[in-house]
């Protein structure tokens, strides 16, 4: 009978090998990485656009709505671009993020081969990286605004960051689920698309809740950036109560979404990314 080798590695001598300490942190890291030189070029310019496009689209729409239109107030405040800026950036976050983590796992295709990297790491990074652009976005163009502008802010800042933390956390959800359903069924990636077209419209984006009639709300309601964007502008305004806003509405599809899409993905992506 011979006797062991000790000299060998741990792993070698009937121990399990250990797992790199925080792999999947640095998995996501170099993933973000990897997008912001891919997505937004080595240099300052490209991702100076994610700046530019919300300020463009505020801008627009306070020309259309002071100008030619002759709208003199909005429907809150004072302040045309910041009464747009609360209903546009949210938004543009939402939609952006989500739109991101659904071509998250075709994105990563090339690197999902290798053990070290999950379908997970792959929708989270793609996550993190969109959602600190998006705040980013938001304390420069709503800053900039207040300062140009001068406007006297005292803004609710828990509520603001719960809305910007729910809208991030539908974002989510919905993209996740999306992930697996463009990749199980190419053509709802053109459908999802018409059927989303008017979102836009039907976000309370450049109106208000309540000044819509009730036929239109008791639909309406039913859309969760309704409630997000409502709730945003309670925190940035403060006197606008937005009771309609429900928070357990928006937390249970979102998370619902969301763990229904990763355990339809966790069963079925590798699968997914053969056949793609």
């Amino acid at each position: 009978m011979t006797s062991p080798d000790l000299s060998a590695p741990p792993q070698r001598r009937g121990q399990p090998a250990r797992r790199p300490r925080f792999r999947m942190l640095r998995t996501i890291v170099a993933l973000m990485l990897r997008e912001i030189s891919t997505t937004y070029g080595r240099s300052v310019g490209g991702y100076a656009w994610a700046l530019l496009d919300p300020i463009l689209g505020i801008a627009l729409l306070t020309v259309v709505f002071q100008g030619a239109l002759g709208a003199r107030n909005p429907m809150i405040g004072t302040n045309f671009p910041l009464f747009y800026a609360t209903g546009y950036i949210p938004f543009a976050m939402y939609n952006d993020i989500a739109g991101k983590m659904a071509h998250a796992l075709r994105y990563s295709r090339p690197l999902l081969a290798y053990p070290a990297v999950t379908f997970v790491d792959a929708l989270v990074a793609r996550w993190l990286l969109n959602v600190v652009t998006h705040l980013i976005v938001f304390v420069i163009v709503v800053g900039g605004i207040a300062l140009f502008y001068r406007l006297p802010l005292v803004m609710d800042v828990g509520t603001v960051m719960q809305a910007l933390a729910l809208i991030g956390l539908l974002a989510a959800g919905l993209g996740t689920m999306n992930c697996f359903l463009i990749m199980r069924f190419p053509v709802w990636e053109r459908a999802w698309s018409i059927l989303t077209r008017p979102l836009f419209l039907m976000s309370a984006v450049f109106y208000t809740f309540e000044s819509m009639p009730n036929v239109a709300q008791s639909i309406l309601w039913w859309n969760p950036l309704v409630h997000l964007i409502g709730l945003l502008r309670r925190g940035v305004y403060g006197v606008y109560p937005a009771d309609y806003v429900s928070v357990l509405y928006v937390v249970s599809l979102s998370v619902g979404l969301f763990l229904f899409g990763l355990l339809l993905l966790w069963r079925r992506y590798r699968d997914l990314l053969e056949q793609a």
